[in-house]
């Protein structure tokens, strides 16, 4: 009972620091984002001929970057893997905070709530669903070697994970390059299922190094290595993926399914290679799973209200050459419809059309002038 004691506690207090390395590793990274694009802004503002590059603040923003993704790397060795991956909302809100900060617009209280009341609705649910499957999330973590990282590769959970995985994606992979099904569900699909195995390499790396630096040395392994290669080539077609979904979708859009696909896609991972959620109950494991859908919800909310933009105002130009106006709308040339004469739009040409009279009782009445004829003035 003592020694079971002992280790609840030392999982508890793991746990704890794997958490918290993941909350400052978020809010490092949204901050180290904020700061490079405002050195982008800045630059482009002053019309300043140097490459960011040169710049303070880029390198300011490129250290934070770094120190906040080697957060997150290690605390994958400390924190179950479906408790660490949900916290990328953090990420979230904080960016939204810091957009608030960055933009200095000068708004009335009405107009901001009205504008912004749905990110707040969004950052408040968030962090409610945050708060929940951290307080239900899985407390069990086993030490990361390389005998137990075999075990978990060679079982057959994983094992029939990894080919229903691979089918998934060589179907979805053909539909997308020789169907040419370029939907962003279909792409971030794919982003997903190479982040399901991504996660698990890199909670498997970063527990081996920090397993070797405080106990005995893990690196001589051959799996480590393979986890490795597996990890760094996940990365780069996750990267490539995401990249073609940024050229055809919205960014607000690709952040907010694509954090709920890898998300969902992680905890998976997480279940069926580490095992996390054997030794919970059904009620942890329900206000856990309650947790991320409104995480999910508030993440949504908050990138909806992102993509609204200002309306397009539609405007007419006229072809010179050939006498037709064209309507620009939505960013697009319309070119109305020209059947003799000018019509714009939804409107017809009527010119053929015989003129309606008018009912008696409904004629225009003309007064009467108050002045003479005699009194005009001739020209």
């Amino acid at each position: 009972m003592a020694r079971e004691d002992s280790v609840t506690g030392d999982s508890y207090t793991e746990n704890l620091i794997g958490t918290l390395l993941a909350i400052f590793g978020n809010l490092l990274v949204s901050i180290s984002v904020s700061i490079q694009k405002q050195s982008h802004v800045t630059l482009a503002g002053n019309k300043d001929p140097r490459q960011y590059y040169y710049t303070k603040t880029w390198w300011s923003g490129l250290i934070l970057m770094v120190l906040g993704e080697g957060a997150l790397f290690v605390s994958y060795a400390f924190a179950p893997l479906s408790l660490i991956a949900p916290l990328n909302a953090v990420s979230v809100i904080s960016s939204s905070i810091l957009g608030f900060l960055f933009l200095r617009e000068k708004w009335k209280a009405q107009e901001f709530l009205k504008r912004y009341i749905l990110t707040f609705l969004g950052c408040a649910l968030t962090a409610g669903g945050t708060y929940l499957f951290v307080t239900f999330g899985p407390n069990s973590h086993e030490k990361l070697n390389a005998e137990n990282i075999v075990k978990h590769v060679i079982g057959w959970p994983f094992l029939l994970y990894l080919l229903l995985g691979i089918i998934t994606f060589c179907l979805v992979l053909y539909f997308y390059k020789q169907r040419n099904a370029n939907y962003l569900v279909l792409i971030l699909l794919l982003v997903a299922l190479l982040g399901s195995v991504t996660v698990i390499t890199v909670k498997a790396v970063s527990g081996m190094i920090v397993l070797s630096i405080f106990g005995p040395l893990q690196l001589s392994y051959p799996i480590f290595y393979v986890m490795f290669v597996c990890m760094v080539a996940t990365i780069v077609f996750q990267a490539s993926f995401l990249a073609q979904a940024s050229h055809l979708y919205d960014s607000s859009i690709i952040a907010c399914v694509n954090y709920i696909f890898c998300t969902t896609f992680a905890i998976v991972a997480g279940a069926i290679f580490y095992e996390e959620f054997n030794h919970e109950d059904v009620l942890h494991i329900c206000m856990f799973l309650l947790g991320c859908a409104i995480c999910f919800l508030g993440v949504f909310l908050i990138t909806k209200n992102k993509r609204k933009a200002k309306a397009f105002e539609p405007y007419v130009t006229m072809d010179m050459a050939k006498g037709i106006p064209t309507i620009h709308n939505k960013g697009w040339a319309v070119q109305p419809d020209y059947n003799g004469s000018f019509s714009y739009g939804a409107l017809e040409n009527n010119d053929s059309m015989a003129p309606v009279t008018l009912p008696a009782d409904q004629g225009l009445s003309v007064s009467p002038s108050p002045y003479q004829p005699s009194e005009l003035k001739k020209d």
